[in-house]
């Protein structure tokens, strides 16, 4: 209870400003570590593992939650011609035997979220150098796994915890942050009234002075005017600007739903900087959901879209705010943009 009690006052004396974590994603040789606003770690396998990737996710706090899972397949495909996974696993050159009392094991599946488990898991893999599948090409590399780990530790401040996965140490458990409080982004006026037929074909005709008006590459015939109501006074007006192999750049403005119609440009500004070094986000295929009223962009890294950025955005009543980052930035077609890790999440 003294512990709970000195963690307590240890976090009342930081600034509210302060209890955040800052979101981080970096890679560890074959590894990749993506930790969010929440300090929730997402480790995995990168490369050439064919379709064999473990991932490792961990929340943060004193509690151990955590989960691994071994899964064989990838972005769009299903290994119905492979046999079970389980009992081809190998270690380097050797079998790998897990403890199937605390494993949920399918054919193609492997998954566990008991926290001994895991870590006797990760100590006995964490010195090898790959987990493959017996007679296929399919390969787990553990090269940067310990380092991965360690970076998981150090962000959620484990290190020298009992609950570390790599520096151990004799600090309880209860010497580990908890999560930051999960921002909000609340939803205002939710069922705006509906653009009429007068103010739609006087916001189209903006829309065709500005397309006219902006410096765009796109050819005039593929240009898109695109109009939604953001509350009973404001609209949301888009246009396609810019176009490459599959990616579409939009220009977009709030503009007022009366005459003399005026407008500000519309610009997303992250409340971090991601890896990129720029916190402004350009639209790029950008959607607008009228029914969540929820703004989404995903610029995609190639044509099948297993790697690249994606945001999703709520309109508060005055500006659109950030409710998801997702970025995957390995290419390894693995998995689409609703499974891209995050790196910032709200409520």
């Amino acid at each position: 209870m003294r512990y709970r009690i000195l963690l307590a006052l240890i976090m009342s004396l930081f600034p509210a400003s302060l209890l955040w974590a800052a979101p981080a994603q970096q890679a560890f040789s074959d590894w990749q570590v993506t930790c969010n606003n929440q300090n929730f770690c997402l480790a995995r396998n990168v490369g050439e593992h064919h379709g064999l990737v473990m991932t490792i996710g961990r929340s943060a706090g004193a509690h151990t939650d955590a989960a691994l899972r071994i899964d064989l397949g990838g972005k769009g495909l299903t290994p119905t011609s492979e046999p079970p996974v389980a009992p081809r696993l190998r270690l380097d050159d050797a079998p790998l035997v897990l403890a199937t009392d605390h494993w949920q094991i399918t054919p193609w599946h492997l998954m566990t979220d008991d926290a001994a488990t895991i870590t006797a898991f990760l100590k006995s893999i964490q010195e090898a150098q790959t987990i493959s599948l017996q007679d296929g090409k399919e390969t787990i590399s553990l090269v940067g796994l310990k380092a991965a780990l360690l970076f998981i530790d150090a962000q959620q401040k484990r290190v020298g915890s009992e609950t570390a996965w790599i520096k151990k140490g004799d600090d309880p458990p209860l010497s580990v942050p908890p999560a930051p409080a999960l921002k909000e982004v609340v939803l205002t006026n939710p069922s705006p009234t509906p653009l009429t037929q007068q103010e739609l074909n006087d916001l189209l005709d903006y829309g065709n002075w500005r397309m006219t008006n902006s410096q765009c590459s796109l050819d005039p015939g593929r240009r898109e005017v695109r109009v939604a109501a953001l509350t009973d006074d404001k609209a949301l007006l888009m246009i396609d600007c810019e176009a490459g192999a599959y990616n579409t750049v939009e220009l977009a403005w709030m503009v007022s739903r009366e005459k003399p119609i005026s407008s500000r440009p519309l610009r997303l500004k992250l409340p971090f900087t991601p890896a990129s070094g720029n916190n402004e986000m350009e639209l790029m295929n950008a959607v607008f959901d009228e029914k969540t009223r929820e703004l989404t962009t995903l610029a995609k890294g190639r044509g099948i879209a297993d790697c690249g950025v994606m945001t999703r955005w709520r309109f508060n009543g005055q500006r659109f705010n950030l409710v998801r980052y997702a970025e995957e930035p390995n290419c390894d077609n693995w998995h689409g943009p609703d499974a891209w890790p995050t790196l910032w999440v709200t409520r």
